[in-house]
């Protein structure tokens, strides 16, 4: 069941994305020929007026065929005239950007929905199990309650305390502090002490002990779930955009992951708690935007790049130009794709997405 419904909140963010071009072209008069969830070969199609429905058998995404994105295809005078390439700059910016939009406007809804209406966790001092192949494993349990940490018993200074113990050097994914963090924790009636070092965390941009504390949750009022929504927002934005500097980084390159691992890390969270799917799915939601606007083609990105230069030379770019450097576009999407599924496997043969 669970695979089941992690399959469902990709399928409805492609959904979504894929209505967004279609909505778009449909309103600025252009033909749509098929607009399809997930890709080829088809397992189900069906028409409803000049645009067919179908339902590929590749879960890898979706598409929106509008007639004449190419500019050289031999067309017939009743049809080119609501072709793609037949309409001005600012239609095909619109359409190919609203794609994006659609998903950009939905992630930042469902944070808010996530912040104002669900609520993060109120905290504790009492831990959930820690984090498999994250260094608290080692000394902590469940039902642990934390007193302090390096000396600090506001729980608020917790954090701030661990991730003032730094790697030695440049920080990698899971490099180790050079000095272990002091907790005293109580368990059974019991006060103990471990020295625990600090593996780096890459997404959080700091070093931590891999632990999460138990608590009911609080809902944010709306003033307060916006900006923090709108915060979170930045944040996934600013990673996301680092991914393809990440290819060239020997270490980076750990931290990518793919399809499969969207999946699963989805599929551990409903299994986890299902109302943090609902953050999850924003934070996949706004990804998928914002990789879509990288500009190299086939990307949408790169159809806005290419308008946009036609927007400044005044003239058509070739179709063969384009292509040509499409190849580039290809490449990346390619070796995001190739080194995301083998990062997604060695996780599934070793300690996994590490969600909780």
């Amino acid at each position: 069941m669970s695979w089941l419904l992690a399959f469902a909140g990709f399928a409805f963010l492609v959904i979504a994305h894929e209505f967004g071009h279609f909505a778009a072209a449909k309103s600025v008069g252009m033909r749509v020929e098929r607009f399809s969830l997930f890709f080829p070969p088809l397992l189900f199609k069906k028409k409803f007026g000049e645009t067919e429905y179908a339902v590929g058998a590749i879960p890898l995404g979706g598409y929106v065929k509008i007639t004449g994105m190419n500019p050289d295809e031999d067309l017939p005078d009743e049809v080119r005239t609501r072709a793609y390439y037949s309409q001005p700059v600012w239609k095909r910016i619109y359409v190919i950007a609203a794609g994006p939009a659609v998903n950009l406007v939905l992630a930042l809804i469902l944070l808010v929905i996530y912040f104002g209406m669900i609520g993060p966790r109120e905290t504790t001092k009492e831990i959930e199990v820690p984090q498999p192949g994250y260094p608290a494993a080692t000394a902590l349990q469940e039902g642990d309650k934390i007193v302090s940490v390096d000396g600090k018993t506001k729980q608020a200074d917790f954090a701030p305390a661990i991730s003032s113990h730094k790697c030695a050097g440049a920080p990698t994914d899971k490099c180790k502090a050079a000095t272990p963090a002091k907790v005293t924790f109580e368990r059974d009636g019991r006060t103990m002490t471990a020295e625990i070092t600090p593996v780096y965390d890459p997404m959080l941009e700091r070093t931590r002990l891999g632990f999460t504390y138990t608590g009911p949750r609080t809902a944010l009022p709306f003033g307060e779930a916006v900006t923090t929504s709108l915060d979170r927002f930045w944040f996934i934005s600013k990673q996301t955009i680092a991914l393809p500097a990440r290819i060239v980084d020997s270490q980076k390159r750990k931290e990518i992951s793919g399809i499969v691992g969207s999946y699963e890390v989805t599929r551990q969270t409903i299994l986890d708690d299902v109302a943090d799917s609902i953050g999850l799915l924003a934070i996949i939601s706004l990804s998928l935007a914002i990789v879509n606007l990288f500009p190299f083609l086939p990307l949408d990105g790169g159809h806005i790049l290419w308008a946009v230069v036609e927007k400044v030379r005044r003239k058509p770019v070739s179709y063969a130009t384009m292509e040509r450097a499409g190849v580039v576009g290809f490449m990346l999407v390619l070796a995001l794709f190739a080194i995301g599924l083998t990062n997604d496997i060695d996780r599934l043969r070793g300690d996994g997405f590490n969600v909780r």
